[in-house]
């Protein structure tokens, strides 16, 4: 870990009471720097906040938000859940992998998009719906689908 994200990780540590109620804006901070979090820095998160790594791995695996690999540039996100599914968030999944030519969970090989499929993301009004990186979208057409990949090429 270089010594400016370390910098950045004290400051935010040193916020809390208890270091590890940190976790949360310091695996934010180091995706946010690094892209995903590895193994390694779950190691070292870890040990910073004094938490076992089996701890950080648990919320780093439970968060949908969290990446153990990295993302294309544009990840998509998308609902898959009830109000979702029932709008047409399945047509939606299924025009992503074909215009994409990958599957749930891949990224293409120039490294430009990926593609999650996710259970509620808390936004059923808008519904089908998806995150693009941290911005939700929906209601969505294919028609906007197509866009959002052609402007983002």
């Amino acid at each position: 870990m270089d010594a400016n994200l370390r910098q950045e990780i004290d400051k935010i540590v040193g916020l809390y009471e208890e270091k590890k109620a940190a976790l949360l804006p310091v695996l934010h901070l180091v995706q946010d720097k690094k892209g995903f979090i590895s193994p390694e820095s779950e190691q070292q998160i870890g040990d910073i906040l004094g938490v076992p790594v089996v701890h950080v791995h648990e919320v780093v695996s439970f968060y949908h938000l969290f990446h153990q690999a990295p993302k294309g540039k544009c990840h998509f996100s998308v609902c898959q859940t009830t109000s979702c599914a029932l709008l047409g968030g399945e047509r939606i999944i299924g025009h992503i992998k074909k215009r994409l030519n990958i599957k749930a969970g891949e990224t293409t090989p120039d490294g430009k998009f990926s593609l999650s499929v996710v259970e509620c993301l808390g936004a059923c009004e808008i519904a089908p719906m998806m995150q693009l990186n941290k911005e939700y979208k929906g209601p969505l057409t294919i028609e906007d689908i197509d866009r959002l990949i052609d402007q983002n090429k």
